[in-house]
């Protein structure tokens, strides 16, 4: 006989699995929170703060391009003293590295052979002229007889042959008396320029040797000249502009220029340019430039090296930023911007010369660009930034005033650049 199930045990156990699922629904979530901390899980980081970075737009100035050259000071007479005469030196009349004027006496050698030999040249003369004198009594007699028919032709033709040869005598004999009164006068050595003289190169009593033995030399510093070489591309641009018509004629109106020394920080020393050579040197594809420069306390020595600047342009318009606000990337130079949003970008740009430490940018950016001036190693391309309100303030100018600008448009390449006052 088969049993029946109790219905009062299968709803005890009901109830029994019902108390059991209700008690695993509250308890699996907190085991799962348990295990989560246990393993070191954390909530998500908060998103990091823009990175600040300063930002400028351009400063917008008037600039004149420069070319800037390295050179050299020459002196505009140079003289190597040598005597006229040989003999032996027998005076010194200057101290070493003194100045002296044309004219002053610098050595002096041994005159008396020379005064010996005028000495007989002028006696020399004197005989000339005796016997000129008498050769013109002797003519004037015969014309007087050969008028009388008391002598023959041929004695008059004899005595003016006489008489030419005495004048002929009485030249030769005034001429070496001239060259020995010259020799006589070169003993003297004296200088032929104004100008500071070098150190003796020879001591007393020493024998010297006519046009041969170099007794020292005289420079001549005020004014003095600045010798450079310049590249056939800017050579080039400055003869086109020449053709156009908008730089003045060098005759009228000579380049200015502007030099500065190896210890001086900027262009102290103005000048003008006076020459260009007549040919570009195939070797180095370079050609030779003058100018020449005011030197009134003889403070500038030939050979001494300096920086040049030659005028490049007119005055234009320029945007400038700090030099150091440009990053080169390869190739390419880049500058960042803060553009809508504060997110960063970058601009390719092109660069000009330096002015007054700031750096000229001929394409690429606009005058309203936020340029990053402090910051650049927390700009990024797309990444948002703080963006601080800074400015580009110009440096203190340095120096006299500039040179008025000739009317040329701007370059397309040049060294540096100055400011308009």
């Amino acid at each position: 006989m088969t049993s029946r199930p109790d219905p009062s045990r299968w709803a005890g156990q009901a109830s029994v699995c019902a108390r059991l699922a209700a008690r695993c629904s509250v308890v699996a979530p907190l085991a799962l929170v348990l295990g989560l901390q246990a393993c070191g899980g954390k909530p998500p980081p908060p998103p990091p703060a823009p990175a600040a970075v300063v930002v400028a737009t351009p400063l917008i100035r008037q600039v004149v391009d420069w070319d800037d050259y390295v050179g050299h000071f020459e002196a505009v007479d140079s003289v190597e003293i040598r005597p006229r005469v040989s003999g032996y030196l027998t005076g010194i009349a200057f101290r070493d590295g003194d100045f002296v004027k044309k004219g002053q006496l610098l050595f002096e050698i041994d005159p008396r052979p020379y005064e010996a030999t005028l000495n007989a040249a002028s006696a020399q003369v004197a005989r000339s002229k005796a016997t000129l004198d008498n050769a013109r009594q002797e003519l004037k007699r015969a014309t007087a007889l050969y008028a009388a028919k008391a002598v023959s032709q041929q004695e008059l033709a004899t005595r003016q042959e006489a008489e030419a040869q005495a004048r002929a005598d009485l030249a030769a004999s005034q001429a070496a008396e001239q060259t020995a009164r010259l020799n006589v006068a070169f003993t003297h050595v004296t200088s032929p320029i104004d100008g500071r003289i070098s150190d003796r190169r020879i001591s007393l009593g020493n024998l010297v040797n006519a046009d041969q033995t170099v007794l020292t030399t005289v420079v001549s510093l005020n004014p003095i000249r600045f010798v450079f070489t310049g590249a056939e591309s800017v050579y080039l641009k400055y003869q086109r502009a020449n053709e156009n018509g908008s730089r003045p004629s060098s005759r009228r109106a000579p380049n200015p220029v502007e030099i500065r020394l190896q210890d001086e920080p900027d262009y102290h020393w103005k000048g003008r340019m006076d020459f260009v050579d007549n040919a570009i040197d195939t070797g180095s594809g370079t050609i030779r430039g003058r100018a020449v420069v005011a030197n009134p306390d003889n403070f500038l020595t030939p050979g001494m090296f300096g920086h040049l600047r030659l005028l490049g342009s007119g005055a234009y318009t320029g945007m400038v930023v700090p030099d150091q606000a440009i990053v080169t990337d390869q190739s390419r130079q880049i500058v960042y911007v803060a553009g809508p949003g504060d997110v960063i970008a970058q601009k390719i740009v092109e660069t000009g010369p330096l002015v007054d430490g700031l750096r000229v940018i001929r394409r690429g950016l606009v005058a309203t660009d936020r340029v990053v001036i402090d910051g650049m190693q927390r700009a990024k391309p797309g990444r948002k930034v703080k963006a601080i309100a800074g400015s580009i303030a110009p440096p203190a100018p340095v120096g006299g005033p500039r040179p008025a600008p000739i009317q040329l448009a701007p370059a397309n390449a040049a060294t540096n650049a100055s400011a308009v006052q």
